[in-house]
């Protein structure tokens, strides 16, 4: 092979690298109960936490964000897992995905100190604040 097909084929590799990377952005996404964000500030060091008590259905959605306010725009896929706080074992919750699913009956499977953990099924999607600690 020349030089000059070597070069070509790594100018190909390269934008066919970019074009991908570029075609695949992460779109900001939340969990929420009912209608409210669970994250406290949606920063990096923002806070996810929900009382044993917590009623409404859990969905994480993608998000519109802005120095004021934030926005729920469209309920993505997710699967939800338990973290065990004494043993750090994680367990998935069920095995199908969910739109929505009523956060008590995910509660019910939790202690406090246990964190319910969150999971994108679309690399699209970013979220990090994933995991939320029961109090």
């Amino acid at each position: 092979m020349t030089t000059a097909r070597h070069l070509f084929t790594l100018l190909m590799v390269s934008l066919w690298g970019t074009m991908t990377l570029a075609q695949t952005p992460h779109a900001c996404s939340a969990a929420f109960v009912g209608d409210k964000m669970v994250v406290d500030q949606y920063t990096p060091t923002g806070k996810c936490t929900l009382a044993t008590s917590a009623t409404g259905e859990l969905t994480v959605q993608t998000v519109e964000l802005s120095a004021t306010s934030s926005r729920a725009l469209e309920p993505i896929d997710f699967k939800v897992a338990i973290r065990d706080k004494a043993t750090g074992t994680l367990r998935l919750f069920a095995d199908k995905p969910f739109r929505r699913v009523p956060v008590q009956q995910v509660l019910a499977h939790c202690s406090k100190g246990d964190r319910i953990v969150l999971l994108t099924l679309d690399a699209r999607y970013a979220l990090p604040h994933n995991e939320i600690l029961i109090q």
